[in-house]
Parts: structure tokens; C-alpha cells; sequence
């Protein structure tokens, strides 16, 4: 990756593990009596074993990630990194403040407050991730909660220093720069999670194992949804024309990155982000990762031949209030072709005559439901819990043995991986062609043609016009 952007410096001096290490070392020379967890044993960690990773963006969901991570004894989060000194979220469903101070002091409390961990050397915390990466070379692992459009760069950032990646969905921004990170990372051979943690649930597990039973027979079409984006329209009907004050400790053009440069506004940042072309995929690339999940799992789909679009005011600032995207798939081994259905912004699927009066489909605004020949099965959004309709057909069946290897938690898969285990199932060889395919959608919806997709070679064959949304330019000095 090159950029001619220059690195900020860091806001604190980062100790190395080895200088911590030494010493640790040096000051326990003079006791006698070693403490358990600097040695490590039954119930403790020692330093030595400990997977150091590092944030990139600590904004709502950074943070959320961010406690997940300290809850595994064996990782420590050693670094920190962010363009926001401290945001708030109290408007949105993270609620609370977010930024690079909140998560530090989140971090180096929550180390203090435990024997095991009190002499751990404070959390560093760098404003530019390509500094951070250069300077820090204790860190093991990089774990990517930026806006959409820093995936790509952030993403190539660690595995070209063959760092073990861990990045927020959709993988990338881009259908060309999804395939660039993909092919990157397995190249390297570094260890990948996307974050849809949906994928790493028993009930996503139990949908592929009814339907490869044979539950609801072949499948033919099926139908998924999230009325997410609506929160995010309150500046989205055009760009803004005031300018605002840049929020202290904010570097607004890092936030930017390789998207063209426009004035700081709160339409953008911190949250609403994802509804505008430039910085985010929308709903299809924020929900269909974790929605459409059990689709490409269960009926083990590739690309499609081709995909199409309708919605809500299509431009070229803002993604779609409400769309709906069609795709439709080649017969895969033993499966029929298939016909898949994505709708947001509270568009839904025609209710199933199995739907019992009065019973809502599963999830609510957010589910997927596939059509067999033999009936249906729904399911709760971010791959929750499947039911055949109606219910007393669930009740009748008998549900097979469990074949799948069972996950021991989305971020707990990932550490296991950075540790020389084996690879996630939702690692970047299949979140990578799965995120492909649900940012085809968004190029059908812009260019507004019914695409002939290969997928091989990232082309819409029928439309040059869409080039230019499967590989989009970079800006700033910024490339992949």
C-alpha cells in the first residue's frame, strides 16, 4: 500500500514486549517468590503466550469488539488506534462515548482491576494505523472496526507485515478491493475472521443441517431482509452545504482516506457514514453478511450469473432508503438453481400461506426464509434460530445428528487461529466471495441494468458501466 499522506505522531511512547519482558525480568531478581502469573500454569497466562493485538478504530463498534477481546486471558490489547479522540454515541444503539481516550482507559482499567494483569504496560495509542504498524512490532494481531471504505488499506496494512487479521463486515468496499484483501491474506497465510459473528452460532449451524436432511426438500428461492439504513437518514437527501467545526482531537483527513475530500459534517461521522456511497455499502453491505449468511452456507452458493436492482431515489451521494436486490445462481453439485431476494429499509417478502395467523416471520426486521419444495424454513436475522412452518410440521420432524464442527465463539475461533490453529470457517476464503457477491447488488442498484456477472473475473459483461463501481479510484495519495 502506498500513500503520500504523512503518519501522525503517536499520542504515547509504545513499550515493546521484549523492553516489558526484560523488565519484569530484572525486578523479580530480587524476590524469592515469583508471582503465578508472570510464569504462567494451571489458570494463569504467562506474557510470553499472550496474542498482543491491536485495534484499528474504536468507535462503537471498535469498542464493542474491543470488550470482547478482553475476556480471553490469553490476548492482550496492546494498541489502540483512531482518527477520534472521543465520539459520541448516545443517539445511536452503541450509546455512551467511544474514541480513542474511552477505549484506552477502558483497556488499561480493566487490566489494572486484576492481579493477573496489573503489571501489563499501559494500552499505546496511535492517530494513524500505518505508523502504529511501523513503530509496533510486538503486535501479533490486528482486529479492523474502521467505516467501509478504510477495510481495504487497513486490511493490506497488517497482512503485508504478516499480522493475523480480524475485520469488521463487509470485508471491503469494494468488489475489487474484497478479492485484492481475500487473495492478500491467503497469500500470507495469516490467520482471518469477518466479523459477522452470526456465523459462529449453533443456529446457524442447525439451518445447514436440516437442510442438507432434507427438511423443506430442494430449494429454489429464498428471501432475506433487515429494515436497517432508516436510522440513517436524516442528513441523506443531499450532501450538506454548511460546514462544521472539525471535533477536537479529530483528524478529519485520515478519517477520509482515499475517498474524495468534502468539509467535516456530522451527516458523515460518527455514524451515519454507512448511508453514503463514498464512505459505506448501505444496508445490503452493513446487514447481508450476517442475513444472507445462512444462504450461502447451507446451499454452498458461488457467484451468480446475475444480479438486479430496484430502489428508493438512486444517486450518486446516498445509498437507497429501500431496495430490493435479486440474484440468481446456477445449480451447485445436487441443488437446483436458486433465486435470492434482498430487501431493506422495511421492504419485506410475501407472507407464506404456512404462517399461522397472527405469528410475525422470524427476526422481525431482520430473517431470511427459504422456499423448498417440500416447505419453508425461517429464520431469525445475523443467523439466528430456523423453525419450519407451520409449526406443527416443526414439531414433526425429527432433527438429524449434528455434523458440523461447533464453534467456541466468533473472536475465541479467530485468538485460537493467530495461535497456529486451524483456520475459521469464516475466515476470508469464505467471507471474502460471500462479500463479493452481496456488493454485486449495490453495482446493480447504481448502474440500474439487470448484470450478466462473471465472477471469476470480477466483470459485468453486458454493462462497462459498472466498472467503475467494482473498482473505484482512490484519492489522497491513498492506494491498494
Amino acid at each position: 500500500m502506498k500513500t503520500s499522506s504523512k503518519p501522525a505522531k503517536p499520542s504515547n511512547a509504545k513499550v515493546s514486549r521484549r523492553d516489558f519482558l526484560s523488565r519484569t525480568a530484572a525486578a523479580t531478581t530480587a524476590f524469592t517468590i515469583v508471582p503465578r502469573y508472570v510464569l504462567g500454569g494451571r489458570g494463569n497466562t504467562a506474557p510470553s503466550e499472550k496474542l498482543n493485538v491491536a485495534v484499528i478504530g474504536v468507535g462503537g463498534q471498535g469498542k464493542h469488539n474491543t470488550n470482547a477481546l478482553l475476556q480471553e486471558a490469553d490476548v492482550q490489547v496492546s494498541a489502540i488506534c483512531d482518527v477520534t479522540e472521543e465520539a459520541d454515541y448516545s443517539r445511536f444503539y452503541y450509546g455512551g462515548v467511544a474514541g480513542r481516550g474511552p477505549v484506552k482507559k477502558l483497556i488499561d482499567d480493566n487490566y489494572k482491576s486484576k492481579p493477573a494483569t496489573a503489571a501489563y504496560p499501559p494500552c499505546a495509542v496511535y492517530i494513524d494505523f500505518r505508523e502504529m504498524l511501523e513503530k509496533d512490532k510486538g503486535i501479533d494481531a490486528v482486529l479492523i472496526a474502521t467505516p467501509d471504505h478504510t477495510h481495504a488499506t487497513a486490511c493490506l496494512a497488517a497482512i503485508e507485515r504478516g499480522k493475523h487479521v480480524y475485520c469488521e463486515k463487509p470485508l471491503a468496499h469494494s468488489i475489487y478491493e474484497t478479492r485484492t484483501v481475500t487473495e492478500a491474506a491467503r497469500k500470507a497465510g495469516v490467520a482471518t475472521q469477518m466479523g459477522n459473528h452470526g456465523h459462529s452460532s449453533e443456529t446457524i449451524r442447525l439451518t445447514c443441517e436440516w437442510i442438507w436432511d432434507g427438511a423443506i426438500g430442494d430449494i429454489r428461492e429464498v428471501h432475506a431482509w433487515s429494515q436497517t439504513g432508516l436510522d440513517w437518514g436524516g442528513f441523506r437527501m443531499q450532501r450538506p452545504d454548511e460546514r462544521q467545526p472539525i471535533p477536537a482531537g479529530m483528524d478529519w483527513d485520515l478519517w477520509i482516506g482515499p475517498a474524495p475530500k468534502r468539509p467535516y459534517h456530522i451527516a458523515y461521522a460518527p455514524y451515519s457514514w454507512r448511508g453514503w456511497w463514498d464512505f459505506g455499502t448501505g444496508a445490503i453491505g452493513d446487514m447481508a453478511c450476517h442475513n444472507m449468511d445462512p444462504a450461502f452456507w447451507a446451499l454452498k452458493l458461488g457467484y451468480p450469473y446475475s444480479a438486479e436492482g430496484s430502489a428508493t431515489n438512486i444517486n450518486d451521494e446516498t445509498t437507497p432508503f429501500g431496495s430490493i436486490v435479486h440474484y440468481e445462481f446456477d445449480a451447485r453439485g445436487d441443488m437446483p438453481p436458486v433465486k435470492l431476494t434482498w430487501y431493506s429499509g422495511g421492504l419485506m417478502p410475501p407472507r407464506p400461506d404456512e404462517l399461522e395467523p397472527g405469528r410475525q416471520l422470524a427476526g422481525g426486521g431482520n430473517g431470511i426464509l427459504f422456499i423448498g419444495d417440500k416447505g419453508k424454513i425461517m429464520a431469525e436475522g445475523w443467523g439466528g434460530s430456523p423453525r419450519i412452518i407451520p409449526e406443527n410440521k416443526m414439531q414433526q420432524y425429527k432433527r438429524p445428528s449434528k455434523i458440523l464442527e461447533r464453534s467456541n465463539g466468533h473472536h475465541r475461533d479467530w485468538v485460537d487461529a493467530c495461535k497456529g490453529g486451524k483456520q475459521p470457517h469464516g475466515g476470508f476464503d469464505y467471507s471474502g466471495p460471500m462479500t463479493e457477491v452481496i456488493l454485486l447488488g449495490n453495482v446493480a442498484l447504481r448502474t440500474g441494468e439487470k448484470l450478466t456477472w462473471n465472477g471469476k473475473d470480477m466483470k459485468a459483461t453486458n454493462c462497462p458501466s459498472a466498472d467503475k463501481y467494482i473498482k473505484p479510484e482512490f484519492h489522497n495519495g491513498w492506494t491498494i
